[in-house]
């Protein structure tokens, strides 16, 4: 194996696209880019479950600059997939084989456990600590556009997985349609998601897990606007979720929004996360959320660095 590698990982989220790229170095990844961009293609499905015509090009689009990046890098150095978005699109084989052609790599669409399986491994090695030697469960939750994926697993070692229909752009688009914030939109939304949800909550309810870790978009963007409003930013608890309810109500509509923290392109999905986050906290009985950087691109270069190339 080569002493050094530029490793890159490519994740077609149904709310962003993003690009990280590093270098393996001695067993250690270092970041040289990462790249984001919001595409949501996860509001993009028209009623017959076909991307849109613009939903397709906003995506093309992103690829192909996310390409110009990748030139000369060989096959076995990149991995590109795709979640939930295309897993549901009727037309996504359209999208694909252009979307690959730009990339300049295959795009592969994975299975919602696959999914689950490499957030884990990114949420590990992001959490540390000796995890080979830990023997305390723990339970890693992933918020995306349009699935949550729930993983509970000891040290590195996946224990059980759960993929569920159910995100910040598909509950926006569903309770949140004209970007109000209403009492009653926020009972319907959580309402449905607990519902959703509730054949998870046996396996993975608190009594079955000691830690709690968040990965990846919803809860970095609570995480976020929760820090820059006086709030601890190691921990999210039910207090800080309520207050954020109380924000969002008080504005009354996204539009009307001036809060810290909350970026504009996140915004018309806040409501659809808020509520699918405060549903698992209640479903599950979690006092306390510990947000974590690894995710679903991490474990992607995890499996990249294991692998050797043409050595």
């Amino acid at each position: 194996m080569p002493s050094t590698r530029l490793l890159a990982a490519v994740d077609l989220g149904s709310n962003s696209f993003r690009l990280e790229m590093g270098m393996v170095q001695q067993g250690q990844f270092n970041r040289t880019l990462y790249l984001k961009e919001t595409v949501r293609q996860g509001n993009g499905l028209d009623d017959k479950g076909c991307l849109t015509p613009e939903a397709l090009q906003r995506g093309w689009d992103c690829l192909a600059r996310f390409g110009q990046h990748l030139v000369g890098l060989p096959d076995y150095d990149v991995q590109a997939v795709a979640t939930q978005t295309l897993r549901e699109a009727r037309n996504r084989d359209d999208f694909l084989r252009r979307g690959s052609h730009l990339l300049g790599f295959p795009i592969r669409v994975i299975s919602g456990e696959e999914e689950a399986h490499l957030i884990y491994q990114g949420a590990v090695q992001a959490i540390g600590a000796s995890l080979d030697n830990d023997n305390q469960p723990r339970l890693v939750l992933d918020i995306g556009g349009r699935s949550t994926e729930l993983i509970l697993g000891v040290g590195t070692q996946v224990l059980h997985v759960a993929s569920c229909p159910v995100g910040s752009v598909a509950w926006s688009m569903a309770y949140f349609a004209n970007n109000s914030f209403t009492p009653g939109a926020f009972e319907a939304a959580e309402r449905a998601a607990r519902q959703l949800l509730s054949a998870q909550q046996p396996v993975f309810a608190a009594s079955q897990w000691r830690q709690c870790y968040g990965s990846a978009g919803t809860v970095n963007a609570v995480v976020d606007v929760l820090t820059a409003n006086g709030w601890p930013g190691d921990v999210v608890t039910t207090d800080g979720l309520n207050w954020l309810l109380q924000q969002l109500l008080h504005a009354g509509h996204a539009d009307r929004l001036q809060l810290p923290g909350v970026r504009d392109d996140r915004k018309p999905i806040i409501g659809g996360g808020l509520s699918v986050l405060r549903a698992i906290f209640d479903l599950l009985d979690i006092q306390q959320l510990t947000p974590c950087s690894g995710g679903l691109r991490h474990g992607l270069l995890i499996a990249l660095s294991a692998y050797g190339g043409s050595d």
